[in-house]
């Protein structure tokens, strides 16, 4: 009897020691890289293969950056830019300093022998630069498209358009619209098709965004096609004609002209508004900002500044409108309603382009900086970039820009902002920050650009 209960005693020892180590298996898991298992030797372990070293070819802007580079490793090189040699392989971050300059820090994936260019901001600078894309001759305007995948820069000293990649920055192709190349460009609502003015033509290009092919030319029975505007069910195209005064209104349906309505002297830019019923018209001649009842086609000037106001914008819901008065080198703010605007801000030489974050609070404008002897001679001074916030006109950030910056555009998004430096032949990439960082940056480098921008 005695017997018999030491065997059972001892026969579930054994088994309660065997389902403890199972638990234990269970819980630990299958053992890993290098050590033994419960139930095996360390050899038989599997091992992983370590990454591969590839090369790194780093260049900053400006050179001369100490440069911190940690491996897929985890092991650190220190050298200063531009710097050429091995790194091993897998997520690696690189962080760059330099005196004057904010500090920068990005990763990336080695996978592969790869060239890295990489910007360098001022220091104070709110906004950073991603990159630069060299374009055909005398970029004047540029837009992305509504998905925020392309650049569309218009050329005037090429025979149109280019386009490029905004992610890759690479250039994806062009659309040759001939010698005269192109003064503006607009999406429609649908994305699918651009809209493209000539300068010293009676029409404008609907071209296919996909294939990049002139789809139909648009006769707009007036002169000097230059301002663009889709309507906002996306049926009409208002069409600002520079030297015959007045304004085509084109069915996009049909591609046919319905009507020309007068409006003032030498229009530039054109904004309608929400609910259809009115346009908007900056008139460069004398300052005048014309407001055009689409239902009679009657205008009334609301606002004048015997400047020389060229773009007129608002904000999404169309509340607040602003114009750009290259005349009085100011930005000014507008009742939607109608009323008569009030300067809501100084800005730099020659105000050309405007565009709104996409929350309305920050105003963005491009001056083309001092004049040369002409349109095509650098004149003394750089041109520019200024973020005001969009209420009070307060400056939040500045950029320094290069001969001529012209054409500006802020993405769908409201995270990235281009624009060209129309002698220079380029575009300028940035990231925008966040609007409260903005808004609580202390105005960034506005002040230290003062000093920068003569020549």
């Amino acid at each position: 009897m005695r017997l018999r209960w030491w065997v059972g005693s001892t026969v579930l020892a054994v088994l309660g020691a065997v389902a403890v180590m199972a638990v234990a298996v269970l819980l630990v898991g299958p053992p890993g890289p290098g050590l033994p298992g419960i139930f095996g030797s360390a050899g038989q372990s599997s091992a992983t293969t370590p990454p591969a070293p590839h090369q790194l070819a780093l260049t900053s802007h400006p050179a001369g950056a100490t440069a911190r580079i940690t491996g897929g490793d985890g092991k650190v090189i220190t050298a200063e830019t531009p710097y050429d040699g091995d790194v091993t392989g897998g997520r690696i971050t690189i962080e760059l300093t330099r005196a004057g300059s904010n500090p920068l820090r990005t990763e990336l994936d080695l996978d592969a022998d790869r060239e890295v260019q990489l910007w360098l901001d001022p220091e104070g600078s709110l906004h950073h630069k991603l990159g630069e894309l060299k374009t055909e001759a005398a970029p004047n305007s540029i837009a992305f498209s509504p998905d925020g995948r392309e650049l569309w820069v218009s050329l005037l000293g090429a025979p149109g358009i280019e386009v490029f990649d905004t992610a890759t920055q690479q250039r994806l192709g062009s659309v040759d619209l001939g010698e005269r190349g192109a003064v503006e460009a607009v999406f429609s609502k649908d994305g699918t098709t651009v809209y493209a003015s000539q300068i010293g033509r009676a029409a404008v290009y609907a071209i296919d965004r996909e294939t990049r092919k002139v789809r139909r030319t648009i006769q707009t029975g007036g002169a000097g096609a230059r301002g663009l505007a889709v309507s906002p069910d996306g049926g009409t195209l208002f069409v600002a004609n520079w030297e015959s005064d007045d304004i085509s209104q084109v069915d996009l349906a049909s591609g046919r002209l319905a009507r020309r309505i007068p409006t003032v002297g030498r229009p530039r830019g054109v904004y309608p508004s929400p609910d259809g019923k009115r346009l908007f018209v900056a008139g460069y001649r004398r300052g005048q900002l014309d407001v055009i009842d689409l239902a009679t086609g009657e205008g009334a000037v609301v606002t004048r500044t015997d400047g020389a106001f060229r773009e007129v914008l608002a904000d999404r819901a169309g509340a607040r409108l602003y114009a750009l008065d290259e005349g009085t080198d100011s930005a000014w703010i507008l009742d939607a309603a109608g009323g008569r605007g009030r300067r809501l801000a100084a800005t730099d030489t020659r105000p050309t382009t405007a565009d709104l974050s996409p929350d309305g609070r920050v105003l963005y404008v491009a001056s083309k900086g001092e004049a040369g002897s002409s349109e095509d001679e650098p004149g003394p001074e750089w041109g520019s970039v200024l973020a005001l916030d969009a209420s009070t006109g307060k400056p939040l950030d500045a950029i320094v820009g290069g001969d001529q910056t012209a054409g500006l555009d802020v993405s769908p998004d409201g995270k990235r902002l281009a624009f060209t430096d129309f002698l220079d032949d380029r575009v300028q990439l940035y990231e925008v920050p966040a609007t409260d960082r903005l808004l609580t940056g202390g105005g960034g480098r506005y002040r230290a650009s003062r000093l920068e921008i003569a020549k």
